[in-house]
């Protein structure tokens, strides 16, 4: 039997390829959370209470599209996977997600709506860094928020300076959607090691995933003071 090599031995041409397999693995999972926030729009858009505010999350989930056929074609030509099978592979913590934090009301539509868009905006900042140059691009693309957002943060302001008895309510559902969105991201790290290892190379121990996951929750407390729900 031959000898296994070290990672010393790995030509720079090999590690190029590994590294592009495990970018494609991230995107992969990325895609389908694309896929998952774009239903979920469109069911959650049915409590909106008027034809400006239906319009207002159509825009969303259309950008959520042209995410998801970015992301699909570097997941093909990375990993080999079809939009569909990567889909499939991953959507299911997105389900679990989505099946966790159903809004009972509008607003919490809204919130749900704000906060997501920002939290994937502030994932790719946090992990942009890691990421090879070309990659780093295309996160760039398809994890920015966007501004159609800022119709959810507009009307939640409006409704808690309106009637401040719901900002309570508000400020544990923004709480508890954090919470969710950090659970289940620290499943899908657990699970794909490949993909760990490559966000945090550079970290000595578990002190990088923890720092990330500080950083994503001190951006959610001031994107949650922009909705009034500090």
């Amino acid at each position: 039997m031959a000898p296994v090599s070290e990672p010393s031995d790995i030509t720079p041409v090999a590690a190029i390829e590994t590294q592009d397999r495990v970018v494609g693995k991230l995107f992969a999972v990325l895609l389908a959370g694309e896929f998952a926030a774009f239903h979920r729009l469109i069911e959650e858009s049915a409590m909106a209470p008027d034809v400006p505010s239906k319009i207002a999350i159509a825009r969303m989930a259309a950008s959520e599209v042209g995410h998801f056929d970015r992301l699909a074609e570097r997941v093909e030509t990375m990993t080999g996977l079809t939009a569909a099978e990567a889909v499939e592979r991953y959507r299911s913590v997105f389900d679990q997600y989505h099946r966790a934090t159903t809004p009972k009301t509008w607003y919490e539509a809204l919130v749900k709506a704000y906060v997501g868009d920002g939290l994937a905006s502030d994932f790719y900042v946090e992990l942009s860094d890691m990421l090879p140059p070309d990659s780093r691009t295309v996160m760039a693309e398809v994890m920015a928020e966007t501004a159609n957002s800022a119709f959810a943060r507009e009307q939640v302001r409006a409704a808690v300076e309106a009637d401040p008895s719901i900002k309570s309510a508000l400020v544990l559902w923004g709480r508890r959607l954090l919470g969710e969105a950090i659970t289940h991201a620290q499943w899908v790290l657990a699970a794909e090691e490949e993909v760990t290892d490559l966000l945090f190379s550079g970290a000595s121990s578990l002190s990088g995933v923890a720092h990330f996951f500080d950083a994503v929750a001190a951006k959610h407390a001031e994107r949650m003071a922009d909705l009034g729900l500090d």
